[in-house]
């Protein structure tokens, strides 16, 4: 094991003392795809499957306090939800994840309360893997930044990054598909920022010498290396600096301008949560329908919450096993509707606040 770190030490040394272009470019790709072999075999080729905390996903989605010990993880969930976290003025007060549930326009946001992270966490450091691995099953990551520490920030992004988390990014449309003989080829829809020499050598380190490669997403070597890999997590997040009431204006000022949060709240005074819960259901997706049954009124109290972009066969699959099936036609009323009452069909798809009446065989 030690002897990995030490090559993963040199190889990033390397990597640091080398210019990036063209004429470098293979050598670099070969180095990271290198390191993360390195890697994959301190993880025993598990990354991200490390045991974590049993935690029972429930509601409409999952979000995760992530951040170092004391950055008011425990205060925050108190104010936000019906949980019941201890708090202190002292490092590690939280040993276990404790969940909570908020509630806002409706739905119903598991947020958990994970153990601080520490420096190291993604090599198992602190019961760093365990809480590493809660993250990667949530809907959302909310990097709680302590106002004094900000330079937790970078500290936090290379701990969820080496625990395979990719944050507010999409994953590349690459695929990769082994064949038995003549070995790589490479198609492309985009313009690519590496070459295909440097493509070919990357997948030979990964002992892949025959493959039919189409790529549609612009790539990087990293991207490309997490592709082969196949064993990344993609998910937003929302970078949150706490504890905003005690520094000035122009020292919040001087912070905002190297970490540039979604939001600045203090917790313990309660000081712009109402902006924080609407920040949490935006990101989530989330959209209200109201459920309607033929010949009555529309049920405005408890909308349902689905995805946005969700169609009424989603819609349908949430509701019953058997609603697909037996679906005839649905009517809509709403921001999605050319006109009251229209009819429309399982591949329609729905918008915040519409009326959706199912009709069922």
């Amino acid at each position: 094991m030690a002897d990995n770190e030490q090559k993963i030490k040199e190889l990033e040394e390397r990597i640091a003392n080398t210019p990036y272009n063209k004429a470098t470019q293979k050598a670099i790709g070969q180095y990271k795809a290198q390191i993360a072999k390195l890697k994959e075999k301190q993880s025993g080729g598990s990354k991200g499957k490390t045991e974590g905390y049993s935690v029972r996903k429930t509601g409409d989605g999952t979000v995760p306090l992530l951040g170092f010990p004391s950055v008011g993880k425990s205060t925050l969930l108190n104010k936000l939800t019906d949980a019941d976290s201890e708090v202190g003025h002292y490092a590690f007060t939280t040993l276990t994840v404790i969940p909570g549930i908020l509630e806002y326009k409706s739905a119903k946001i598991q947020i958990l309360d994970v153990p601080g992270i520490v420096h190291g966490a993604a090599s198992g450091k602190g019961r760093g893997g365990e809480v590493l691995s809660v993250l990667r099953s949530a809907d959302l990551i909310l990097i709680l930044l302590d106002i004094n520490y900000p330079e937790h920030y970078n500290a936090l992004l290379k701990e969820v990054r080496e625990a395979g988390i990719r944050l507010d990014t999409k994953k590349p449309d690459v695929q990769i598909k082994k064949t038995g003989k003549d070995g790589i080829k490479i198609s492309s829809t985009v313009k690519l920022d590496i070459d295909e020499e440097t493509i070919i050598s990357i997948l030979k380190t990964f002992r892949i010498n025959n493959a039919d490669v189409l790529i549609r997403s612009k790539i990087g070597i990293d991207e490309l290396i997490d592709c082969i890999e196949d064993n990344k997590v993609y998910m937003p997040s929302l970078v949150v600096l706490n504890k905003i009431d005690l520094v000035s204006e122009e020292e919040l000022k001087k912070i905002e301008k190297k970490i540039k949060p979604d939001l600045k709240i203090s917790a313990h005074v309660q000081e712009d949560l109402e902006d924080l819960k609407k920040a949490i259901f935006d990101k989530l997706d989330l959209v209200r329908i109201y459920m309607k049954e033929p010949g009555k009124e529309a049920d405005y109290k408890e909308p349902l919450i689905i995805k946005r972009n969700s169609s009424v066969r989603n819609v349908c699959t949430k509701l019953h096993k058997d609603f697909e099936e037996k679906f005839k036609f649905c009517r809509i009323w709403g921001p999605s509707a050319k006109f009251p009452g229209q009819r429309q069909s399982l591949k329609h798809v729905l918008k915040d606040e519409d009326v959706l009446e199912l009709h069922i065989e």
